[in-house]
């Protein structure tokens, strides 16, 4: 009986030191630079978790904001175009509470300008950001829980001995280039690549006429319509613009605020007005109030690109009915560098009453 208690309290011991040695590798490398900026950094596509490091690591002075609309901007165009130091932060799928919340963290931070990819959907209802399953609040804060399920992680140990090993002379090169098709997490060696398409990209391929109506055929199809709607309250959705967007710029005048709505294919408002005519008034009711409100805000400027035929109709531009190519991506920072389509605080409806003008009129090319 002894025996086996001794050999237990061994095992024991040295399950608590494992557990402590990986905590103290993982302090040390820090592969999220949640302690410190590294030379040896790599980043990883997984930005609900990255950009916690991103705020703590990098310098910049403006934070790039949206979902999947404005996931493959490289912060070295959006520098060059607008003349800012940028850190981007775009979340696919995310929502206002999240958006706002990362958003609150890269202002503390330093960030004087933000510029904010605002669509309808990010509004809809969702759990409040403290209780929210996929983004850690603790980790951005760096609470005692935060900073304890990062060390303690066993995922981020594996992160840490891989760049261990990668950052020895001999295995760089081979660890580095084979990153990307390793089963971890950290694979990108340059910040400017997070979630960014790479320069060879084929855009014909996976933007074009056939993708476009092959989306609204299918988002359109009577089993599927109503999911065209699904989430879509107008009270929910204007507690949380008030809660969230509002909320945040007003906390922070002398941030400068610079929203957008991003050029949608005109297939996807036409989609609501065939097959889910009420959630195409919840948009465009929505879209009024928060025209109206954010046009009175001293520190926002309001851009609206929706209404842009040359580039909503040419279906060519898209991969379904809303995610464009990088070829509007450029298109989208030379519009915010000219303020050409500036909603004017005078008329913030007259973009809107366009668009519908377009809707109404618009109709589906046949394949």
């Amino acid at each position: 009986m002894r025996g086996a208690f001794t050999h237990l309290k061994r095992l024991l011991l040295a399950s608590i030191a494992c557990v402590l040695g990986a905590a103290v590798l993982t302090y040390l490398v820090d592969p999220l630079q949640l302690f410190r900026p590294s030379r040896l950094a790599f980043y990883s596509d997984d930005t609900r978790v990255q950009n916690a490091g991103l705020i703590r690591s990098q310098s910049f002075d403006t934070a790039f904001m949206g979902t999947s609309l404005a996931i493959h901007f490289r912060q070295s165009d959006i520098d060059g175009v607008l003349g800012v130091h940028s850190l981007k932060l775009a979340m696919t799928g995310s929502n206002s509470r999240q958006q706002a919340f990362v958003l609150e963290q890269a202002i503390e931070r330093g960030a004087r300008r933000v510029i904010w990819e605002m669509d309808d959907f990010i509004f809809v209802d969702a759990t409040g950001i403290e209780a929210d399953p996929y983004l850690s609040v603790d980790l951005y804060r760096r609470t005692a829980k935060g900073i304890a399920s990062y060390l303690f992680s066993a995922a981020m140990a594996k992160e840490s001995l891989f760049a261990l090993l990668r950052s020895t002379p001999p295995l760089r090169e081979p660890l580095t280039r084979t990153a990307p098709y390793l089963p971890v997490k950290f694979a990108l060696a340059d910040v400017d690549d997070i979630y960014a398409l790479p320069r060879d990209f084929d855009a014909a391929r996976d933007y074009n006429a056939k993708k476009a109506l092959d989306s609204f055929a299918y988002i359109t199809a009577p089993s599927r319509s109503r999911f065209l709607g699904e989430g879509y309250g107008y009270d929910a959705m204007v507690r949380h613009f008030e809660q969230d967007a509002v909320g945040l710029i007003t906390r922070h005048p002398d941030v400068t605020f610079d929203i957008y709505f991003p050029p949608y294919s005109m297939l996807q408002f036409v989609a609501m007005r065939d097959a889910s005519p009420e959630t195409l008034k919840i948009v465009t009711d929505l879209t009024a109030l928060v025209a109206t409100r954010l046009t009175q805000l001293p520190n926002v400027r309001l851009h609206d690109f929706r209404a842009i035929k040359a580039v909503t109709h040419d279906l060519g531009n898209y991969g379904d009915v809303i995610h464009h190519s990088r070829v509007v991506d450029a298109k989208v920072l030379q519009w915010l560098a000219s303020g050409e389509y500036r909603v004017d605080p005078s008329k913030p409806l007259a973009s809107l009453d366009e668009l519908k003008a377009q809707v109404a009129a618009y109709r589906v090319p046949q394949p």
